[in-house]
């Protein structure tokens, strides 16, 4: 909405307009509609780069780029957009952006990151309009068929082994569990089709230590394993499918540490460890014939209050048993910090698949037992943090969709604002160049020097 003009005009945000901004221009990027300006070269991570400033000719017509170019002096290939679109149609408008390729395989630079921000966020801004945003893209080569062929079988000669007809057959109870089983995974196959999931992975070892941890040291005892897995989405959110937990990546990406980790997903191991999960009709294989687009329609894995109620008291039982029971003051902070900002998070906090952390009047309603034994939030403490912002932890490779820990030299803190707990900051990818062997090609020497015509 735009300030005291909300009764008036209403401000629509289009997720496809988000996406035009990968292109500096899908019909018409020429000579014959723009004028180019040699800056300098440059080098972006390991890749050298000619710089040019572009803009649209007069008669180029409306919603032409606006803005500085980056090439690779390779192949020539646009690695990195900065500017806007120009002049904007009526009742129309363009936001600024910084948009990154990245070289994922030899010879192919791909759209994967875009920042975009509008209006001053300083103090006493007067903007009508202030916004900041990341759009990710991912999924380039999604794997169809995940599972390997299964036709062959080794046989290990045992004589303890009763290999009779009857003792192959299942028991009514391990039928159910196998049932069960069928529907966990075909939801995490599914989820992973359509490029929702992350293939396992290294985050996915950590996560179960964590799950790994609590359960020792709660002496639970499973029939069947405990797995977890990274949704690739930002929104905060976790749920368990069968014996599967799920985490999306915008909320590891947040939580300061590993205690607030494992309240997160104690209150998940509660749900399995209480039987909450033992919905089986996705066992069924035409319930997974559906198009990617529509698979949040045609997914859901909520559960109603009561059980929500019983998770945390049973998490909070885990909690208190484990390792990390003298180190869940940052979970209550953090908690606390999601509460104060909540109100400006709605699209953070609105799960696509679980429950949320609010309830309808944007309280938080989950491990709420946490915050009354947290200390008092302050901002200015600046050794007190809170959340992280998105994109503080998970890397996402948009070409395969692993996930991995991003390894960063630690910046120091110097104010308040340097916290940030919850925000969207800007994209600097450190570039590298994939050779024909699938590695990563060596730096050259930059000259800030004009190319040859």
């Amino acid at each position: 909405m735009l300030g005291g003009f909300s009764k008036l005009f209403k401000f629509e945000y289009k997720p496809m307009g988000f996406s035009w901004m990968i292109f500096a221009d899908r019909e018409d990027f020429d000579r014959s509609h723009y004028d180019f300006k040699y800056v300098r070269r440059e080098f972006l991570g390991d890749v050298r780069c000619f710089v040019f400033d572009v803009t649209p000719k007069k008669s180029a017509g409306k919603g032409r780029f606006l803005g500085r170019i980056w090439v690779e002096d390779q192949d020539y290939n646009i690695v990195r957009l900065n500017g806007t679109y120009a002049p904007r149609p009526k009742n129309a408008y363009f936001f600024h952006m910084d948009s990154w390729r990245l070289n994922l395989i030899p010879g192919y630079w791909v759209p994967a990151y875009i920042y975009s921000e509008e209006g001053d966020f300083s103090y006493g801004a007067k903007d009508k309009m202030a916004f900041k945003a990341q759009s990710r893209v991912w999924g380039y080569d999604l794997k169809k068929n995940g599972k390997e062929d299964e036709l062959t079988q080794i046989t290990v000669e045992s004589t303890v082994k009763d290999e009779s007809a009857a003792a192959a057959d299942a028991s009514p109870l391990q039928a159910q569990r196998d049932w069960q089983q069928q529907a966990e995974d075909n939801v995490v196959e599914r989820l992973q089709n359509a490029g929702l999931l992350a293939p396992e992975g290294e985050v996915d070892k950590i996560l179960m230590t964590v799950v790994n941890n609590l359960q020792v040291t709660n002496n639970i005892e499973l029939p069947r394993p405990i797995r977890t897995r990274v949704m690739l989405t930002s929104p905060l959110e976790t749920f368990s499918v069968g014996n599967t937990i799920i985490v999306s990546r915008g909320l590891i990406d947040v939580l300061p540490d590993e205690a607030s980790l494992a309240m997160v997903l104690s209150h998940e191991l509660s749900h399995i460890v209480l039987g909450h999960n033992l919905g089986s009709k996705f066992a069924f294989n035409d319930r997974m014939l559906f198009s990617d687009e529509s698979t949040y329609q045609n997914f859901g894995f909520r559960h109603v209050p009561e059980e929500e109620a019983a998770a945390d008291k049973k998490a909070m039982e885990m909690l208190k048993n484990s390792p990390y029971s003298q180190k869940l003051e940052t979970a209550g902070l953090f908690l606390k910090e999601l509460a104060t900002r909540a109100p400006e998070l709605s699209a953070l906090l609105t799960a696509h698949l679980g429950n949320n952390f609010t309830d309808n009047k944007g309280q938080i309603d989950r491990m709420t037992i946490l915050m009354s034994s947290a200390p008092a939030l302050d901002p200015n403490k600046l050794d007190q943090i809170a959340a992280l912002p998105l994109g503080g932890r998970v890397k996402l490779n948009p070409w395969t969709d692993q996930v991995e820990l991003i390894k960063t030299a630690p910046v120091a803190i110097t104010s308040a604002r340097d916290k940030m707990p919850f925000e969207v900051t800007p994209f600097f990818p450190r570039l590298t160049r994939m050779t024909s062997g699938g590695n990563q090609g060596n730096p050259t020497t930059a000259a800030n020097t004009a190319p040859a015509n």
